[in-house]
């Protein structure tokens, strides 16, 4: 297979019930491409009929890997084990549901290319008029509070960090997912501090967005693990351990 121009990751735990219909309008999307390109799925120790159904889309479909983590380890390990097995110029992440549209990617690539961006983070923030179906009230106001969080703890001006529709340019921003520690949903403020701390470039690019409601995420459990996280990721710059040399 050719060099691939874009690496796509996408993180997977008990996924079986719609995972299926996501590959397929990935597939077609990459296949609607002039460049070369790969799909990479992280498979995070799932304990339903996902690891089947992934062995069967790969079989029919060359340019898609599957990566299996057991136990299971975290979605914030998972997009890290993707990324750093990349071998894209550009690397995007991207959630399993696509409850941003796959097809949104072209604004993230086009936002690089104009703006020589190290990375392109999809937002709900900058243009809610593109958020079709919303996520409840309370969960809603829950991830602008997080929001607010992150731009006190990392100094970030990004309105929103945990749309989950991203795209990286792999040797910019490789070191950032070496000095990754979270493991969890909180990763995507840590990886951005860290690109801006290495002084890479990141834009925020609105998307179209339509909450599922099948999210993995469960409010008041995840949420005080990621604002945990906030402090984790203080400590460990206070330290120094994000100094280490490559």
């Amino acid at each position: 297979m050719n060099q691939p121009f874009l690496s796509v990751v996408v993180p997977a735990y008990n996924e079986f019930l719609r995972i299926g219909k996501s590959l397929e309008k990935i597939r077609r999307y990459l296949e609607s491409k002039d460049f070369a390109s790969e799909l990479i799925v992280v498979d995070d120790g799932s304990t339903d009929r996902t690891p089947e159904l992934l062995r069967e889309v790969a079989a029919s479909f060359p340019a898609m890997r599957v990566l299996r983590n057991e136990p299971n380890r975290g979605k914030g390990f998972s997009v890290r084990r993707g990324v750093l097995d990349a071998r894209g110029e550009l690397i995007l992440f991207t959630d399993a549901d696509l409850s941003a549209p796959i097809e949104d990617a072209d604004k993230l690539l086009e936002a690089i290319k104009s703006s020589q961006a190290d990375a392109a983070v999809g937002s709900r923030a900058l243009e809610r008029e593109l958020v079709g179906t919303h996520q409840p009230w309370l969960r809603e106001y829950a991830g602008r509070s997080f929001n607010l969080l992150v731009r006190l703890f990392t100094g970030l001006s990004i309105r929103d960090t945990q749309c989950g529709l991203k795209l990286f340019g792999r040797v910019a921003t490789r070191r950032a997912f070496e000095l990754q520690r979270g493991t969890g949903f909180g990763f995507d403020p840590e990886v951005l501090f860290l690109i801006q701390r290495l002084g890479g470039k990141i834009v925020e690019v609105p998307v179209r967005w339509n909450d599922d409601p099948a999210t993995k995420v469960h409010l008041l459990q995840d949420s005080a693990a990621m604002a945990l996280d906030l402090v984790r990721l203080r400590w460990r710059a206070w330290i120094g351990q994000y100094s280490t040399p490559g």
